[in-house]
């Protein structure tokens, strides 16, 4: 069965197309219209194992962050569905990531109840015309949407594009794990029989 989805979601501050395969081979390709963040999606996919799309017009003529958070909310919405009733999948995944300076720890339950710890250095405002102080939104967002838990802990760093990037990174790579089905696990992996 394929673990696959399409989100179109529109507001009038944005339309968004999602398409996710979580057994893909990492393709990624993102247009919003804020490089730096579309840069970050394209790491979700990559390090994710993903194969993944992300279409957002939205209106930058005011800034970036509807648009970055409703492409967060649509990407949660296509993880959520994708995974399906979450049958034979690892659940839970972790990952420490470097990018020269910077450290990244990152730890995934696909619970089914949303809980965001997100804890970074403060960083400089912009990347390019990305606002750093919306990668905690986004996460969150992610968070919601998809209804996982996700703890993200900058563990060292210095250069703004290093800390973040870390942390996309490692995100991607703990999603992988959780994501993955295990020929071990029969069924949904828990006790209480649903995610």
């Amino acid at each position: 069965m394929a673990r696959t989805a399409r989100i179109e979601r529109s507001t009038k501050e944005s339309h968004v197309l999602i398409e996710l395969d979580l057994d893909g081979t990492g393709r990624a390709s993102s247009e919003t219209g804020v490089p730096f963040f579309d840069h970050m999606m394209e790491q979700l996919g990559k390090h994710g194992g993903f194969d993944l799309t992300v279409r957002t017009k939205g209106d930058l003529h005011i800034d970036a962050h509807h648009t970055v958070e409703d492409t967060s909310i649509g990407f949660g919405a296509a993880l959520r569905e994708a995974l399906g009733d979450k049958a034979g999948i690892r659940r839970f995944g972790d990952a420490t990531v470097p990018l020269d300076e910077a450290l990244v720890q990152s730890a995934v339950d696909l619970s089914g109840r949303p809980y965001c710890v997100h804890v970074e250095p403060e960083l400089v405002g912009l990347i390019g015309t990305y606002d750093t102080t919306l990668t905690r939104h986004v996460f969150e967002s992610i968070t919601a949407s998809a209804r996982i838990a996700l703890h993200v802990r900058v563990l060292s760093g210095r250069n703004a594009h290093h800390v973040v990037e870390a942390q996309f990174k490692s995100v991607a790579r703990a999603m992988r794990d959780a994501v993955a089905l295990d020929a071990r696990v029969a069924g949904v992996p828990s006790t209480k029989g649903v995610l």
